[in-house]
């Protein structure tokens, strides 16, 4: 094997974007071709890679993004699609990765992930501690409301697409408390891969509502908008009298509904680089969690 070459945010090299596309899916089983090729694989999203004779074999990705923290804005990196190629394993290229990327961004306020059960003992390694979220919930019973200016957006249509684009790339963030600004290029790849037939605007609240449902419970898993909206009026038009419960995904701001709170595993990992006070309870957007 000849000597491993390093290569990082090589986005537009065809041949070496075809590679990692094609680990990412044997690995994940997804691809980024598509995100890509709408446009959303932004420079806020970097792989750093290591290539053998032109094919990527091991990669940690950056995402740059903004966390809103208790109204304050803390600069953050979000690892994802961590991979190596099985006959690759074993060789600590994870390591030296992850080595690479903490010395670039050693000036923001936090690099964190999201890990998969097999490598739950790796991050620490590195000064990441595992940290637990709480699962936002509700009792629900329907009030009826008129089902007037609800439309569905289809995530496969480009006008449809451009429209949440605009929308997300003025949104407030989701919660003071705990939020994002800055990743609408997460989101649109989850509008694209995972929900593009999950997605409802409110013409009267201009927010888009992300969900789906799953029985008598509704997972209501974002909600966009450029200025406050209100949860009651939201839940009232998107969820029928068949629904008996609400499961949230992300941190809300709204008291005008009882919420319980479980403990949620969700497998983050923090490395908190500037001593900044994470909130005691907190759930981390899943339409920004890469």
């Amino acid at each position: 094997m000849q000597e491993l070459s390093f290569v990082k945010n090589y986005k537009e090299n065809f041949s070496l974007r075809t590679s990692f596309n094609r680990l990412a899916a044997s690995t994940f089983g997804i691809q980024f071709e598509t995100w890509y090729q709408h446009g959303f694989w932004t420079e806020k999203y970097q792989p750093y890679s290591y290539v053998d004779n032109g094919q990527v074999i091991a990669n940690v990705s950056v995402n740059l993004l903004t966390l809103v923290i208790n109204n304050e804005e803390k600069q953050a990196v979000q690892i994802g699609t961590v991979m190596t190629h099985p006959d690759y394993r074993n060789q600590g290229l994870a390591r030296k990765l992850m080595d690479k990327v903490l010395a670039d961004f050693s000036q923001v306020d936090f690099i964190y992930l999201f890990a998969n059960q097999t490598v739950l003992d790796f991050y620490p390694k590195f000064g990441f501690a595992p940290v637990e979220e709480v699962q936002f919930s509700m009792d629900y019973c329907h009030i009826p409301a008129e089902q007037l200016g609800v439309r569905k957006l289809d995530g496969s249509k480009p006008d449809d697409l451009t429209f949440v684009h605009t929308l997300a790339a003025e949104r407030i963030s989701g919660s003071k408390h705990f939020g994002t600004k800055g990743s609408e290029e997460l989101l649109m790849f989850y509008c694209l891969m995972v929900f593009n037939q999950d997605l409802y605007y409110l013409e009267e609240e201009k927010c888009l509502v992300i969900c789906q449902r799953e029985n008598t419970v509704l997972h209501l898993y974002d909600v966009i908008s450029e200025e406050k909206v209100v949860l009651k009026d939201i839940l009232r038009k998107i969820a029928d009298n068949s629904i008996t419960k609400i499961i949230l995904h992300y941190h809300p701001d709204d008291n005008e509904v009882k919420l319980d709170k479980q403990p949620y595993q969700s497998k983050l990992f923090v490395k908190n680089m500037t001593g900044v006070k994470l909130p005691k309870e907190f759930k981390h957007p899943f339409t920004s969690q890469a």
